[in-house]
């Protein structure tokens, strides 16, 4: 998995401080190479430390947010002010927090059904953003227990068209509607960063980075090029040498 890149914090804290000075390099850099920074964030509960990090005054002021676009990985089908919804997370530790214009918060029109929402997404990344293959500056990920991530979960992801951005699928684990990128939208990113924290998702993460390929167990393997972000609890499964070999290879 050489295109890939680990690099492991020793606390939580750290991580969320290291994390978001790659982040603000990443959103300078699209900046300067063409004018916009459009950011893909993801749900669950690993990022909201590092939303509220971004949101206090040292780091929201690093950012040029009239120049930042914000979008989401995945979402639930459930209504943008339920408890549930990726967008109220988002928009409840970081977005309310900052002065990005409305009309660069980019979130999943669940209203409209998941099908609806999800080919309304893909029509709306394909005219905001430029170039071909419609690459995103950058993604943020999260790995759940399972091996997911974004909405791609094990044992659903058979009928993913191979020409689609966005989709809505069924998801069993979670008995709803997800809306999700695909991976051929995640891979086409300039910068895809997965966080993973805890030493509860140590053996998944050794599995995913040195175990045999199995997408459709692990779901996280279908991420072709990524920078790990990962705390030592979650790297602890990992022997240092495996560790350096990974990071350099």
């Amino acid at each position: 998995m050489s295109n890939h890149a680990l690099r492991v914090s020793a606390t939580v804290e750290t991580l969320t401080r290291d994390l978001a000075a790659r982040i603000v390099k990443c959103g300078r850099d699209a900046i300067a190479g063409r004018g916009a920074f459009h950011w893909a964030l993801s749900g669950g509960t690993t990022p909201r430390a590092l939303f509220a990090l971004l949101a206090s005054h040292e780091w929201a002021s690093r950012f040029d947010w009239k120049k930042t676009h914000v979008w989401w990985s995945d979402e639930r089908n459930v209504p943008p002010d339920s408890p549930d919804s990726n967008y109220r997370t988002a928009w409840d530790t970081l977005l309310s927090q900052v002065p990005i214009p409305e009309s660069n918060v980019h979130r999943v029109t669940t209203e409209m059904g998941a099908e609806e929402a999800a080919a309304d997404y893909e029509t709306r990344l394909r005219l905001k953003v430029a170039g071909p293959e419609h690459c995103l500056d950058l993604v943020l990920l999260g790995m759940g227990d399972d091996g997911h991530t974004a909405s791609l979960f094990p044992g659903t992801l058979d009928l993913i068209p191979d020409d689609r951005l966005v989709i809505a699928h069924w998801v069993p684990q979670a008995q709803m509607m997800r809306i999700t990128f695909t991976p051929l939208l995640i891979n086409a990113a300039e910068n895809v960063l997965f966080m993973v924290t805890g030493r509860a998702k140590a053996e998944l993460l050794a599995r995913v980075l040195y175990g045999p390929r199995q997408p459709d167990v692990l779901p996280a393997q279908l991420i072709e090029h990524a920078e790990w972000w990962v705390d030592a609890a979650a790297a602890s499964a990992m022997d240092r040498a495996s560790c350096l070999a990974f990071t350099t290879g």
